[in-house]
């Protein structure tokens, strides 16, 4: 069910979660949003997911076209993204683990992720937040499309 609002999440600090969900859309995970979700973890003894999207470029005819998929390059950037964030979380003595998924709809697949793994937040860096209207038409606006699809807290740190 989607909402009409976009609500703000409760404070993290006051927030309990058995698992917290890191996503990223494809863009590099700032390293504000590795330490928030550090933090949250490290107040519940949670475990962190790391998650990030290759992009697939769409259909052609109404079929998958193996041409629009990610190539080799773009599957080994979203895995050295998700690589870096592990590492980061593990050097702050937090459980981590991390995948990768190539879809068009991120951010059905992030929330549907967080569902999966039982998390009780998803922490994402995004872009400053836009118009609406044409933040639907923007890449870069996926993790408020995440937040008004999503269930649980969602927390977009800003790039730096």
């Amino acid at each position: 069910m989607l909402r009409l609002r976009d609500p703000l999440p409760p404070d993290p600090d006051t927030l309990e979660a058995d698992a917290v969900l890191l996503a990223s859309e494809g863009r590099v995970i700032p390293e504000a949003a590795v330490a928030l979700a550090a933090s949250i973890a490290g107040r519940n003894a949670a475990r962190v997911y790391v998650f990030s999207i290759a992009r697939v470029w769409g259909t052609g005819l109404g079929l998958p076209m193996p041409g629009l998929n990610p190539n080799k390059a773009e599957w080994d950037v979203q895995h050295e993204l998700v690589s870096k964030a592990v590492q980061a979380l593990r050097r702050r003595g937090v459980k981590a683990d991390g995948r990768v998924v190539g879809t068009r709809k991120a951010g059905k697949r992030i929330v549907a992720e967080a569902a999966r793994l039982g998390c009780g937040a998803i922490v994402m860096g995004g872009d400053p937040q836009r118009n609406r209207f044409l933040a639907d038409f923007a890449w870069s606006q996926e993790p408020y499309r995440v937040r008004r699809r999503a269930r649980l807290p969602v927390y977009v740190v800003q790039s730096e």
